[in-house]
This record gives structure tokens, sequence and C-alpha cells, in this order.
């Protein structure tokens, strides 16, 4: 870990800082790297790419990979000694995608009688419901909602689970959730618990690929989502098409708008059928369906 919590923040125009995200998804030494990219100020066009290294070589290598852009201008702050990410999301207000109301313990007297409440603590997993990503894959399932019920559900990179749950609390008969990462896994769970959704209606595993025996059991599933990176999304077009039933649908996040293309190749060349592209932010979802 770095002796002091950093944020190195860049800020340019949305060319540039689209340009320099996706570099940083390209880049071997930056591969674990959290970060987020956003519209700071509409009125003068200047977007924001805000970044959290965990090591010190990683800070290094990021400052020196953000400066080499002459379009990006870079600082670096130093965050307090305390549980920042547990601060930072205090202050987050609820979200509203469709019937969808995502929001954290702070703001439990504020959920609505009429949507789909899902409680959602995020600790240390990506997932909050705020990132463009996620609202566009809970659009996304809003929308297929209104036309068609799935009944077996898998959720790709879940994070804290969030979209398995929606899917859950919507009608699935199951939800499989699948990360790479165990502290993700332990946190998908316990919020399983919070909204009162349990195995086997819902399960969280961990899992690297789509070829663990859980994953496998619970197939072939109506929906696929995989909110996770451009190249992971790409990797897994095979297997991902085998695990949606002929007929099924598949929902694409965790992608900038300039990479859509390549990862929609991707799928098409598995058959795939582009339904719907939504926008959010830098952002983009993939609404897709296997032919039957």
């Amino acid at each position: 870990m770095t002796e002091d919590a950093q944020q190195i923040i860049a800020r340019g125009p949305r060319a540039e800082a689209e340009a320099a995200a996706a570099a940083i998804e390209r880049d071997p030494a930056l591969e674990s790297l959290t970060f987020s990219i956003i519209e700071e100020d509409e009125a003068r066009a200047v977007w924001r790419i805000d970044a959290y290294p965990t090591s010190t070589e990683e800070a290094d290598a990021l400052i020196a990979f953000l400066r080499a852009r002459p379009g990006l201008s870079v600082g670096i702050e130093r965050l307090a000694d305390a549980d920042w990410l547990a601060l930072a999301l205090s202050g987050l207000p609820p979200v509203r995608a469709g019937r969808f109301f995502v929001f954290g313990a702070h703001d439990r007297g504020r959920a609505p009688s009429h949507t789909i409440n899902l409680r959602i603590e995020a600790g240390a997993a990506f997932g909050t419901g705020h990132h463009g990503t996620t609202v566009g894959c809970l659009l996304a399932l809003d929308a297929l909602l209104k036309a068609r019920r799935f009944r077996r559900v898998l959720d790709v990179g879940t994070g804290t689970g969030v979209l398995a749950l929606a899917a859950a609390r919507t009608g699935a008969h199951r939800a499989v959730g699948t990360d790479i990462d165990p502290v993700s896994v332990r946190i998908a769970r316990e919020n399983g618990l919070i909204n009162r959704v349990r195995r086997p209606h819902c399960a969280f595993v961990r899992a690297d690929g789509l070829g663990a025996p859980v994953v496998r059991e619970g197939g072939p599933y109506d929906l696929v989502m995989a909110n996770i990176l451009a190249p992971p999304l790409v990797r897994l077009a095979p297997a991902i098409r085998r695990a949606t039933r002929p007929g099924g649908v598949i929902v694409l996040s965790g992608l900038l708008r300039g990479q859509a293309r390549r990862v929609l190749a991707a799928y098409r060349s598995q058959g795939c059928v582009l339904v719907r592209r939504l926008n959010r932010d830098a952002w983009a979802t993939l609404v897709l369906k296997r032919p039957g």
C-alpha cells in the first residue's frame, strides 16, 4: 500500500480523457487500478479522471503515464487517514433507475413505496449503483422486464451484487453472481442478507470466468449481465454466448463509448445481434440477443 492514500486527478478535454482512460485499461502495469471518468464542467467541456492507486509503484506509473499526455493537467491529493471510501459513500444520494431505487444505510428513510428498493452497502466492492455502467445495466433490465421475465440470470463481475439482486427481486427463479474478488463475493452475500434474498434463489460465488460448477449448473441462462471491462468482455464472448440460452439476452457494460465497437464486433462474431445501446456519461451499455 502507499504510505499515504492518494487520489490522482487528471483534467482535460473529453477526447483526451477518454483516450487516457482507454489506455489505462490496456496497460498491464495499471490493470488493478481503481478509477472513474466523469464530465466535471459541461460549460467548459472539462472531463476528469479520478484514480486511487494502492501502491507507490502503481501511483508512480500512473502519474508518469498521465503527465506524458499534453492535453491533461495532473494533480495529486493526499487522503486523510480515515475510511475515505465509507465517508465518500455516506454522502452519495440514492439512485433511481427505472423501477429500481438503490440506496445506502444513510438513506433508509427515503425509499419510496412504489419502487423496487435495493439497499446496497459497497464496502470495498464496486457497484453502489451510482456509476454510469451500473445505472446503464439497471435501466436496460428495467426496459427488458416490460416485455418478458427472466427465470435464470447470470451476473458476471457482480461486485456488490446489485444486478443479481435486482434480477432476483423481479422474478428470477435463479440468479447467480460471480466475481474474481473474494471480498466482493463476501459483500454481495451480505447485501443478499440485507435485502432478504438468499440461496438457492440467489447465489454469489468466486469464479474466474464461467467454468465454476455452480455457474454451469445454473445455465443455460435467459439473461446474462456482465459489467466488467472491455478486454475481459471481448475475451469472454464465446463463453458468455454458450452460457446464454438460444433466444436469451446479454447485457454488457463497463466499457467506454469508444470501446463499444470492438466489444460489439466480438459478440457479433458469435452470432449475437445488437438490440439496444445506452450511453451514460462516458460509458456505454450494450443489449444483445442470442438468436433462437
